[in-house]
Parts: structure tokens; sequence; C-alpha cells
């Protein structure tokens, strides 16, 4: 199924990853058994910033996306409160691995979505892409929120790796 969705990927034309070079604080990579994808993202990176995130938003396209950076690894936890598209969520550890993944939020829902402990970032997608790609715990991510030093695939300024 993954390799289904990998090729669906590419036969499709929809974004995939490029040399390193191409990392930027709008761009975020993810990448696992089922391939590599490439995401336009919006940085939700100060407290009101992650407050408001995708609320009142009519629409999102399919690869776009808003990421929430905090400070430090911490327990996420998210709601769907004015919040008008349906979204899934993905958890990402310091050294951009995924560790949690939340399919299909319902728009306006006060459920509280566990994101887990120690989270350093979360990508909030439209609905479908985590099953779309197969992205899944373990896949690793690639942003220049994740410092080279420690993370798992590193966002490198040249083009080698």
């Amino acid at each position: 199924m993954r390799r289904v969705a990998a090729t669906l990927v590419l036969a499709l034309g929809l974004p995939t990853v490029a040399a390193a070079a191409d990392c930027a604080p709008d761009r975020l990579d993810i990448r696992g058994a089922w391939g590599q994808a490439r995401f336009k993202v919006e940085l939700a990176d100060d407290p009101d910033e992650r407050a408001r995130g995708l609320m009142f938003r009519k629409s999102l396209p399919p690869t776009h996306g808003m990421l929430f950076i905090y400070e430090h690894p911490q327990h996420a936890r998210f709601w769907m409160k004015n919040t008008l598209v349906p979204l899934d969520m993905v958890f990402i550890d310091p050294a951009g691995r995924v560790t949690a993944v939340h399919e299909g939020a319902v728009p306006g829902d006060l459920t509280v979505i566990d994101g887990g402990t120690g989270v350093l970032a979360a990508l909030e997608v439209l609905a479908g892409t985590v099953r779309r790609f197969g992205i899944s715990v373990g896949d690793q991510v690639r942003h220049p929120a994740f410092a080279p030093e420690t993370a798992a695939w590193p966002c490198l300024l040249d083009a080698a790796e």
C-alpha cells in the first residue's frame, strides 16, 4: 500500500523532495518507507501564532500545512475550536522523527488531541494526507527547526548529504 502511495505521488506530479540545499523555513520534507514528500508550511513559532493556528481558514491546499514549533520539547495537546477544515496532525521530536499521528481531527471539536510528550514540533495538514502518503511513527522530517547536529535527517546548506 505504501509503495502504491509513493507511486501515486510521483504519477500525480505532487511535490517530492529535492536536494538538501532547498531547505527553507517555508518548506518541510518528510520521508519514510513509502517515499518522500514536500510541504509548503506556515510557521507558528510564538504563543500567539500557536494559539490561532489554522482557525477560521476555509480551505487548505493538499500539500500545504502549518508547522507549530516549540521553544523546547513538551507535552503537545491540540483541539479544533474555530477550525473549519478537517486536519491530520503529525507530532515530531527534536531529532525530526515522527512520534505520533492523529488522522481526521473534526472541525469545531473541543476534544483534546494528545500528541504525547517530547514534542518539539507538530505539523497540521489537510485530513487524508497522512493516509495518502503513508506517514507513520518513525518517519523522518527535515526542516531548519531541527538542529543539524542532532537531526535524524539534517537540513544542510549544501547539496551533499
